[in-house]
């Protein structure tokens, strides 16, 4: 299915847009005011934020997510998903589903979340946050971003977009976990972090739709083209892994370039 030069060039691209600020390790006890989840369908993201938060990572999590895009896949990963047995999910939105995962489990205390319900993309997650802290009165100064990890750098970029006033808060990155593409007896795996994770088909299309977004060029998110991000500088080297794959997979998992 893929060569080994393919794997190769396809990891390097997951690790940049993974943005791990903490080479696979949980940061520190007491590094950061907030931790901010944004709504996704990966639940080992949710799991490594909520048992961050209750060693004391941080003193409080905030939840960012409405119903968007990936909904459904969360709908469908609690619906197998045995902490989540019986939890009613239609028709509600991400980020008060994922903190009844967190307050089933015993993880956490109510006191210890705030929700963030109506977003729908990343750039409203960004903006919506930074209106329920004004809310709050909250002036957190070190938030610790977790998004689904193929999305952690765009991530990032939003809010630092949105922040782009107040150079006093600092972001840090944290996917939990770095994906990546191994070969195994049952063929090409996603491994990084437990099952079940992305589709195979869906994982590619997430990465690569991801690099042309981040570019700092007219049809990129960037300042240069539709300003949702800060600038983001991509390495030659994974320009030049992405021009490869896109070129040699690009059809096969529907990438068009624009």
């Amino acid at each position: 299915m893929f060569s080994d030069d393919q794997l190769h060039d396809i990891n390097l691209i997951a690790r940049f847009l993974a943005c791990d600020a903490f080479a696979g390790e949980r940061p520190a006890v007491g590094s950061a005011d907030l931790l901010v989840l944004l709504g996704n369908a990966l639940l080992p993201t949710a799991w490594r934020s909520f048992d961050a938060v209750r060693a004391g990572v941080a003193p409080r999590l905030l939840i960012a997510g409405g119903i968007g895009h990936s909904t459904p896949l969360l709908y469908q990963a609690l619906a197998d998903a045995p902490a989540a047995r019986g939890l009613a999910t239609a028709g509600q939105a991400e980020a008060p589903l994922l903190a009844a995962l967190a307050l089933r489990q015993g993880l956490l205390t109510p006191s210890q979340i705030w929700l963030e319900s109506a977003s729908t993309n990343c750039g409203e997650n960004a903006r919506f946050a930074r209106a329920l802290l004004q809310e709050k009165g909250a002036t957190p100064s070190r938030l610790l971003l977790v998004q689904d990890p193929l999305m952690q750098r765009r991530t990032l970029a939003t809010f630092q977009r949105v922040w782009q006033d107040c150079p006093t808060v600092q972001f840090a990155s944290w996917p939990t976990f770095v994906p990546r593409l191994e070969r195994g007896v049952d063929g090409v795996t996603i491994a990084g972090a437990p099952a079940p994770l992305w589709t195979l088909d869906r994982f590619m299309s997430l990465l690569l739709g991801e690099i042309p977004r981040l570019r700092d060029d007219a049809r990129g998110y960037g300042p240069r083209g539709r300003d949702f991000i800060a600038h983001v500088a991509i390495p030659d080297a994974v320009e030049a892994a992405f021009t490869r794959v896109a070129a040699s997979l690009g059809e096969r998992y529907g990438f068009r370039p624009a």
